[in-house]
């Protein structure tokens, strides 16, 4: 039988060699420019990830990187918008809360965080919102993103509506605005801040998080705090959060008014921002229902007559995964695959399927998940000039031998 095991360390050995990655992502049907700009390289505190840009740094976590339903804080992929990534002293650190909704405007050190508010942990994927944007067809502009734009991880820290509390919100509240200490190389840049609506920053599960995978949150993901926002794209979850504003009108900037937004009724959304909706375009909110192959490459030799097991991750914004199915002919018939270990209904949900091929060839797979809400991914593109919400059912070729 062909080992989980066996396959990682194939899988690592190729995309070590520029060629192997180039012919992975080639067949995972990325442009030739995303193809150019794709090298492997390390970043400190990090494991050998794809580089989409250096400046700023934005670097994929290899699909092979994906063995178990939390990713390692050195696995995890790294995507900043501005250059000037600060290195935060987390003894001169400060977290400013106010804006014209505080009554009571404050400030914290990360010690006062950590210590006077309840701490509490979600387990939560947190997915660019372009992930798979290298994948539109026809082509789309923005970071050329494959499949690896994600991660899940055990978030640690208070809860943003305890914060928020102390600051004696208004009852005209409408936004809660953060900002980062991260800063524009150019002036004209538009400094990077964005806004939750209230209920969502109110949301039991909405977090300062200090702590990731048991551990101080790694520089390149965010320290010494950011939010999180479980269920939704991570264009919301600041890094290195340095201020929060609660806000009675809703926050006009560029971040905001024109970038991250998608065609109104395009998609089906539960989670609507109303106070940044326009007559055409909506904002990008929660993740759609997803799943992908893991454990095999497109290509990948396999022998025929000996059992494989193919395995994967689920997710969804938090309605939970119902099934997960795959197929072995096109789509045409799908059977159930096994699901795994339940960490919660923002996590990563794992799942395998055990088949054996009779005969040498090309076998197709192709795995699609299923929420609780009953929502199942495409199999055709929704196409939008952004590049999000790539949920197109995945397909893997292996070779029979």
């Amino acid at each position: 039988m062909t080992t989980r095991r066996m396959l990682l360390q194939s899988a690592l050995a190729g995309i070590t060699l520029g060629g192997g990655l180039t012919c992975q992502l080639a067949r995972a049907g990325l442009p030739q420019g995303a193809l150019d700009a794709a090298v492997l390289e390390r970043l400190p505190g990090k494991q050998p990830l794809i580089k989409r840009s250096y400046r700023p740094p934005n670097f994929e976590t290899p699909l092979a990187y994906f063995d178990g339903p939390i990713t390692p804080n050195d696995r995890f992929f790294v995507r900043w918008h501005l250059m000037g990534i600060t290195e935060v002293d987390a003894r001169s650190w400060r977290l400013r809360i106010g804006g014209d909704a505080a009554t009571k405007p404050y400030e914290l050190t990360l010690e006062q965080l950590k210590s006077e508010f309840e701490p509490v942990e979600v387990v939560a994927v947190c997915q660019c919102s372009g992930n798979r944007r290298g994948l539109s067809d026809p082509h789309v502009a923005g970071v050329q993103w494959g499949y690896g734009a994600m991660g899940n991880a055990r978030w640690k820290g208070a809860r943003l509506k305890d914060i928020l509390a102390r600051a004696g919100l208004s009852k005209d509240t409408i936004e809660i605005a953060i900002d980062g200490a991260d800063r524009p190389a150019l002036d004209v840049t538009p400094d990077f801040v964005k806004s939750i609506p209230a209920w969502k920053a109110l949301d039991e599960n909405t977090i300062i998080a200090y702590e990731m995978n048991g551990e101080a949150l790694p520089h390149l993901n965010g320290y010494p705090a950011r939010l999180v926002v479980p269920g939704w794209t991570a264009t919301y979850w600041m890094k290195q959060v340095v201020s929060i504003q609660a806000l009675t009108k809703p926050l006009a900037n560029f971040w905001m008014a024109t970038a991250y937004r998608i065609p109104k009724g395009k998609f089906a959304l539960v989670d609507r921002f109303t106070s940044q909706e326009n007559d055409t375009t909506t904002p990008i909110t929660e993740i759609v229902v997803n799943s992908v192959i893991t454990s095999h490459a497109d290509g990948a030799r396999v022998r025929r007559g000996a059992p494989i097991v193919l395995e994967g991750l689920a997710w969804d914004a938090g309605a939970g995964i119902r099934r997960v199915e795959v197929s072995r002919d096109g789509g045409r018939v799908w059977e159930a695959a096994e699901l795994g270990a339940d960490l919660g209904r923002f996590s990563f949900r794992p799942w395998q399927y055990t088949t054996t091929p009779s005969a040498t060839g090309v076998l197709a797979l192709m795995a699609r998940a299923t929420n609780g809400q009953g929502t199942t991914q495409v199999s055709e593109l929704i196409f939008n000039n952004p590049g999000y919400h790539n949920n197109v059912i995945q397909s893997v070729g292996l070779t029979v031998v």
